[in-house]
């Protein structure tokens, strides 16, 4: 398997980890986004019309983007992807929240913050902490009596959320307010498998 990557990137994170976890060996291929290489012609024909990564390369030349995705179909037929029908639709619920209204939010404020682009939109910057925040606010009501999201087991929704939800402080967004949340992240983050911190952004993801 190939795995088309920026390293920096929280989506790409997601997939590595579950590569780590699950014990899958795999060909990792670095894509400088800043540079353009994920926007290339090529890239849009035959790897992900929408020029993102992270793309799963599981044989030659079939391609699968969207880092919720790839988790989903690394996890089939493992541990991390219940085969109760209402328990997989329920990983499904928490990977769509994740990708609408947490990494939209978290995701890109941290982004922002980062590469020196907050001064830039400070009230849109603003609007993504505060859907951030609320998106903090749903996860402490539902892991406040719970020990994981789904099925009291870690599953692969834990790792998808896990990602851009341990960097809230990097977007500004203080953790201590959700206690739930903390015991839960330190929960996940002591699964077998778990990388290390992501390098930070490159000098030319920096505004000019």
């Amino acid at each position: 398997m190939r795995l088309y990557d920026f390293l920096p990137s929280a989506n790409g994170y997601k997939v590595r980890t579950l590569f780590a976890q699950l014990g899958i060996a795999y060909e990792l291929v670095p894509v400088d986004i800043f540079a353009g290489e994920s926007h290339t012609a090529d890239f849009h024909a035959n790897k992900n019309p929408d020029g993102r990564i992270p793309v799963l390369e599981p044989e030659p030349g079939r391609f699968l983007a969207e880092s919720n995705a790839i988790l989903l179909f690394l996890a089939e037929g493992t541990s991390l992807l219940p085969e109760d029908r209402f328990a997989r639709a329920q990983v499904h619920q928490w990977l769509f929240f994740e990708q609408n209204a947490v990494e939209p939010n978290l995701g890109t404020a941290r982004y922002w913050r980062l590469t020196g682009r907050e001064p830039l939109q400070p009230e849109v910057f603003r609007q993504r902490v505060s859907g951030g925040v609320r998106a903090l606010e749903v996860l402490e009501r539902h892991l406040g009596t719970r020990t994981f999201l789904v099925e009291e087991r870690y599953t692969v929704a834990d790792l998808g959320l896990f990602a851009y939800v341990h960097l809230a402080p990097d977007a500004g967004v203080a953790l201590t307010p959700y206690p739930a949340v903390l015991a839960w992240l330190k929960r996940v983050k002591a699964q077998p498998g778990f990388q290390g911190a992501l390098p930070p952004y490159p000098a030319n993801a920096r505004v000019r």
